[in-house]
Order: C-alpha cells, then sequence, then structure tokens
C-alpha cells in the first residue's frame, strides 16, 4: 500500500464536489486497512473511508487520512434446497451485487436495483428501496476495528438496524472498517410488489409471468424516470430520510392537509419527504449552479460548479421550512463531510 498526497476528489463523490483530501491510499487487502491503522496511529492522525461517494456531501477539504475502499470479490459461500449465502467484498457496487443475484435468478435483493455506493455501505445505511431493506437479508458481516486492528462479526441483530440507521451510524460510527457483507437469498423468491408502481410498471412493461429480473427491470426503469443520473447532474439520489411521525399527529395533520400521503410504520406513519417538500414549493427551485430536481423533490442537484456549502445551506433552508408549515423535523440522510 502506499500513502500519496493530493486528491482532487471530485471524481469520487456523485455531487461532483470539488475538495481535495490531503493524504489518501487505496485499500485492495486485509493487511492494506492493517497498515493504515498503523500509520494512522504513528502520524496521531483519524481515518476516514470513502466508498462509492454516493451519500456524502464534501463542504470542506479532507484533513484526516483517507481509505478508499477497493476491496473487491462477490462469492457464494454457502447453499442448499432452499437458500444461498452470498458474500461480498466491501469494496464492490452494490448494484453489481444485485445484478449477480439477478441473473442467477436468487430472489430478495431485487427491490434494491440501482441503488448507487458499495457492498460495505449498504448496512451503514440500512439502505431501502420498494418495501425491502438490507436488514430483510443480512446475514453477518465481518468489520475491522480501527482503533486496534482486531477483526469482528456482527449479525443482523448486532448492527441495531432502523430506518436509515444502524449500530455504524451510532455508538459504533466511524470505528469499524466494514470488510464484507453475507446476504441470505431466496431460490424461491417472495416478491415485494405493492410499494409504490412496482405493479403497474410490471402491467406497462407486458410481464405475465414474475421472475427476479422483471422485478429488477421494472425497478430500474421507475428509478431511472425519478432520479437524474448523477453521471449527468451531481447528486447523492434522496437527500433527506422520509419522516415518521404519531398516529394521532398524522391525523391532525390530515384535517389540515387532505392530500398529505402516508405509510403505516408499526404503531407509527411515515410521511414522504417528497411530498412535504414539494408542498412547501421547493420542486424545480434553482439558484446558479444548485438547486432541487425538477422531477423528484428529495434530490438536491449541483448542476455544474456548486460548493457544498452551498447545498448544505439549501438543504437547511428546506428543513427550516417544512418544519414551519408541518411542525416535522426533516433529517438529513446524506452524510456531510
Amino acid at each position: 500500500m502506499q500513502w500519496q498526497q493530493q486528491l482532487d476528489l471530485q471524481h469520487l463523490n456523485t455531487f461532483h464536489i470539488q475538495a481535495f483530501a490531503t493524504e489518501y491510499a487505496y485499500i485492495e487487502t486485509l493487511t492494506d486497512i492493517t497498515e493504515a491503522i498503523q500509520y494512522a496511529q504513528k502520524k496521531q492522525h483519524s481515518l476516514r473511508i470513502l466508498g462509492g461517494g454516493s451519500n456524502v456531501l464534501l463542504t470542506q477539504d479532507i484533513k484526516d487520512l483517507l481509505l478508499i475502499n477497493r476491496l473487491q470479490g462477490i462469492e457464494l459461500v454457502y447453499e442448499d434446497e432452499e437458500v444461498i449465502h452470498l458474500q461480498c467484498m466491501s469494496g464492490e457496487a452494490w448494484h453489481d451485487c444485485v445484478m449477480w443475484a439477478v441473473q442467477r435468478g436468487y430472489g430478495g435483493i431485487e427491490n434494491l436495483s440501482l441503488i448507487p455506493g458499495t457492498a460495505g455501505a449498504a448496512p451503514i445505511q440500512n439502505i431501502g428501496a420498494y418495501g425491502v431493506e438490507c436488514k430483510d437479508v443480512l446475514l453477518r458481516l465481518s468489520a475491522i476495528n480501527l482503533q486496534d486492528a482486531s477483526l469482528h462479526e456482527f449479525t443482523a441483530a448486532d448492527c441495531r438496524f432502523g430506518y436509515r440507521d444502524s449500530i455504524f451510524k451510532q455508538e459504533a460510527r466511524n470505528q469499524y472498517f466494514i470488510v464484507s457483507i453475507t446476504l441470505r437469498l431466496q431460490k424461491k423468491p417472495t416478491y415485494h410488489l405493492d410499494y409504490g408502481n412496482i405493479r403497474e410498471e410490471l402491467t406497462a412493461q407486458g410481464v405475465e409471468t414474475l421472475s427476479v429480473k422483471a422485478v429488477s427491470d421494472a425497478v430500474m426503469s421507475i428509478r431511472r424516470r425519478k432520479l437524474p443520473d448523477p453521471a449527468k447532474i451531481g447528486n447523492a439520489g434522496s437527500f433527506f430520510k422520509n419522516p415518521v411521525i404519531s398516529q394521532g399527529y398524522y391525523q391532525e395533520l390530515k384535517t389540515k392537509f387532505p392530500s398529505m400521503p402516508s405509510f403505516v410504520s408499526g404503531h407509527e406513519v411515515k410521511i414522504p419527504a417528497a411530498w412535504l417538500i414539494e408542498f412547501c414549493g421547493w420542486k424545480g427551485f434553482r439558484e446558479g449552479d444548485y438547486g432541487v430536481h425538477t422531477q423528484q423533490a428529495l434530490c438536491l442537484v449541483n448542476y455544474n460548479q456548486a460548493k457544498g456549502t452551498q447545498i448544505l445551506e439549501l438543504s437547511t433552508r428546506i428543513m427550516d421550512a417544512v418544519l414551519a408549515q408541518f411542525n416535522i423535523q426533516l433529517e438529513r440522510e446524506v452524510n456531510i463531510w
């Protein structure tokens, strides 16, 4: 492993924000991680890990030692008549892992097609889409402690998953380098079609016999219509979480805003953040090189050379507007660096 200086990160984050890493290294083996930890301790610097750069907003240069995750490999590690266990190294693109399963007819993650980022980031964020979350399929993961280089295994229960949340965003934040994840997938898939417009899309595509590939294709088609391609317009997908409120407060709001959509979430109600933002008039807003996407109010965008601080300030204005209108506090899904 070789440490290098002054890396422009513009091509390594999907917002395409220009910022620089003072010192960085590519991680390709477990030995690289151990060496990086030893080096950081010697220099008395903190470590920061960058995967796909699809869930981060850069607002300043990176002074920490930056580790760029390039751990690669997808392997079937267990199989019986009903399930397989699929081990994905953390530097693999998540969508590549999904396609590996879809091409072989293994079910469980087809609804998570086309989500950007790496496999290692999936459990940190507990990624989810169209009624499926990472927690539904994660069997275990391996991670290295960034303090003493010890290797640990986490079960799904150990990860303490919540809505776009896990132990790795809470008490274990910035304490581990996730090495690999192992997913439990089905040979006889159970399809999740009731969230979003999947059924309508399957009908529109003329699908008569369900398959993992058909569901994946439908999800990708919907996502391509709803979200801008980061290769064309800088963005990090959904910038905010969908807020969850009490049944009582939802009923109160429903009398004031009869058209407010909702999804039952246990004993609470999940409100689409996109609807709240659009109601407040922010959809399609643009100021110079940054704004809110014209087709998706959840998506903040960098049209050209916007600064991360400008997009962060815009997100604060949106949060303030939603709070004033609905007394609902939006929470950013994107990590602010």
